[in-house]
Parts: structure tokens; sequence; C-alpha cells
């Protein structure tokens, strides 16, 4: 964490301590330490491999830390029944949908295992908004690659988690939908969820963030804080981060 950045909001959304995750003698996070606040988007940048995607299933429960201290949400996302799992919104390579269910019937399966309220304008509006309405009652197997993208986001929102851990969401998203996300994520932000997102588009994600982590075998490599920057000013800072790593 920089020097100069004091915690917002009701205290740390996540606090990483010398967390360590090995599968055998490799080393996929080695002494990670990671703070994240409430109202900001922390960038998670690096070479495929540095280790931004175990750091994100580490921080989402679904990996236990081989070593080190994790506090996700005031809590632990392995050891509380799930009541932090349920306040995180996780996006990953894996979209979790079921392909013989329509896209409707996806979001109502996770309605339940949310356990959220039954309110019938939730799924409609959210498959509106990510311009799916039209094929709310088509399986989900005969979808584009980017429709299947686009219906994984809904679900991410569908229960307006406290925290976003989301890995490479761009992907196939045209830019209408690219701009759709960022506006709904820059919304979250502005209602004091967290986000974190690791991703190789500097272009969609550059202006989102408010600090980004460089990652390599690994370690962090580099912090940088993006405050006060426009959003030309970041991509660019952003991309002369990655390619001064590479120098």
């Amino acid at each position: 964490m920089s020097a100069d950045r004091e915690p917002e909001g009701p205290g740390r959304t996540v606090e990483m301590r010398r967390v360590r995750r090995r599968f055998g003698f490799f080393r996929a996070l080695d002494g990670i330490d990671l703070d994240a606040f409430p109202g900001e988007t922390l960038l998670l940048l690096g070479p495929n491999g540095a280790g931004k995607t175990t750091l994100l299933r580490v921080i989402a429960g679904l990996l236990p830390a081989t070593d080190g201290t994790l506090t996700v949400l005031g809590g632990s996302p392995r050891g509380d029944g799930g009541g932090v799992r349920r306040r995180i919104g996780f996006l990953s390579h894996n979209l979790a949908l079921y392909p013989d269910l329509t896209a409707a019937e996806n979001l109502r399966f996770f309605e339940r295992l949310y356990r959220l309220t039954r309110d019938r304008a939730r799924v409609p509006s959210l498959l509106e908004e990510v311009g799916l309405g039209r094929w709310a009652d088509q399986p989900v197997r005969v979808f584009s690659r980017g429709m299947k993208q686009r219906l994984a986001l809904a679900r991410v929102f569908l229960h307006e988690p406290d925290l976003f851990l989301l890995d490479e969401p761009f992907t196939g998203l045209d830019q209408e939908s690219a701009g759709a996300l960022a506006e709904r994520l820059h919304r979250r932000r502005d209602q004091g969820a967290s986000v974190l997102l690791a991703t190789h588009r500097l272009d969609a994600a550059g202006p989102l963030g408010d600090r980004a982590l460089y990652l390599r075998q690994g370690r962090v490599n580099r912090e940088i804080s993006l405050g006060g920057l426009g959003a030309d000013e970041k991509v660019a800072r952003l991309r002369g981060l990655s390619e001064g790593d590479h120098r």
C-alpha cells in the first residue's frame, strides 16, 4: 500500500499480509501484501502467470492461502458459512453458467443461491441492461462468447455485492458493452463497493482505476496511484508501467 494512502469509509475491504499460495513447489503467490478500500477500483496488472487469477481466487475463498493472513469484508471468505462469499461478486474465466438453462433461468438460480428476496423485475431488468432481453428464454448453449460474458456479468451484479473480483471482465465485449460495464462499475464504486479488476485491456479498464498493482512472479513488483489523473493520462501511465517492466 502506498505510504500516503489513508483508509476510506468503514475500513479495509480486503487486508492481505504476506500471503503465499503454492502448488507443489511452484509459488503462484509469494508474500503478497494488499489493501483494498470501499469506494475504490484497484487494477491488477502483469503478464500471464504473474499470479493475478490465483490472487482473486484466494480472496474469493475458492483457494486457501498456504501461508499469511487474509481478511475480507471483516471476516474470512472460507470460514463463516458463506456469509462473506455472498457479499462478493466474482467473475473468472470459467463463467459459471449452465448451458442447458435459459438466460433468465440462470439468473433465477443464482437469485435463490444468494437468498435474494424474489423481485419479478430484477432478472428482466438486468437482462435488458446487458442487452440480452430478447434472448431471456434462449438456452445459454446457443450464445456467442460475448453473450455469455454479458450474462455472467449480469450474474455478478445480481446481488449488488460489496466487493467485485473481476478477472478480464472486458473479454469478448464490444465497445458499447464495455462502456456499459464501465458505467455500472463506476456507479457501484461511487455507492461504496470495492472493485479488484485483473486485466490486459488498459484501454477499457485503465480509466476506472484509482490504484494499480503490477504483479510479476507472484509478487507485487510495483504499485502506483492514479488519483487526480484523467482517463487518457491513466491509460498512458499504466502502459508505461507495463512496458517499463520489460525493459
